[in-house]
């Protein structure tokens, strides 16, 4: 039984709030790997270490063709070079993307096949970064092939997200290739995307900087995601 009194107070009782943080584990434990690892790299370690960690963790294409003696890092490289950044302004893009498009898509396929999905986009985006550059003796670094996999299978998607979770995901059906290639939302972020990269490719190339966007790598990384994201989703409508 209740009283006029109680049943104020439960009328009073505050909404549910809504969750300050709707990024899923999987997505922040990466961005604190990445970030944890930058911060190692920059305020820890000296000259010759940052040096051996490019060495051994990043991804130089000559280590493929060149006089070398196959090594484990040889097969490693692979994936930790996608968490190394070349600099602030390059971990914080790069993270901010994350979030972005690695939220919906871990909410959706899952931890463990998020974390597949990151593997194989990243080892695909230097392997077409490889077919151009096999004998590219500049380490490339960053995790922007693995979350360019993620705008590929966000174009599969549609882009339709859920938010009506405490975890938005990608909602609805994987589109076909005909369907994705149909869609004006599709073709139009795919075209814009290619071109800003390219540009921007193009343009880090001729600054003739220190620092380059290996910008094939990008494009790998998408067309990863694009064509194999259906390998990951076992949902069905």
């Amino acid at each position: 039984m209740t009283t006029p009194q109680t049943e104020l107070q439960e009328d009073q009782q505050p909404p549910a709030r809504e969750p300050v943080f709707n990024i899923p584990g999987i997505v922040v434990a990466l961005i604190a790997v990445c970030v944890g690892t930058f911060l190692v790299q920059e305020y820890v370690l000296g000259p010759e270490q940052q040096w051996m960690l490019l060495r051994d963790f990043a991804f130089i294409p000559l280590r493929y063709t060149g006089p070398y003696t196959l090594e484990i890092t040889a097969f490693t490289t692979p994936v930790t070079y996608s968490f190394l950044h070349g600099g602030i302004g390059h971990l914080v893009v790069n993270m901010i993307w994350l979030a972005a498009f690695g939220s919906p898509l871990a909410g959706r396929i899952g931890m463990l096949r998020f974390l597949i999905f990151w593997v194989v986009a990243a080892g695909f985006s230097v392997l077409l970064h490889f077919l151009v550059h096999p004998g590219d003796a500049t380490p490339v670094v960053g995790a922007s092939g693995a979350i360019s996999g993620m705008m590929g299978a966000a174009a599969r998607y549609g882009f339709k997200i859920d938010r009506s979770r405490r975890i938005p995901r990608f909602n609805g059906p994987i589109l076909s290739f005909r369907q994705a290639l149909g869609s004006r939302m599709v073709v139009t972020f795919l075209l814009v995307w290619f071109v800003i990269n390219l540009v921007i490719g193009i343009a880090s190339a001729a600054s003739g900087g220190m620092q380059t966007i290996a910008w094939e790598a990008h494009i790998g990384g998408l067309l990863a995601g694009f064509l194999l994201i259906r390998l990951f989703d076992t949902q069905r409508y």
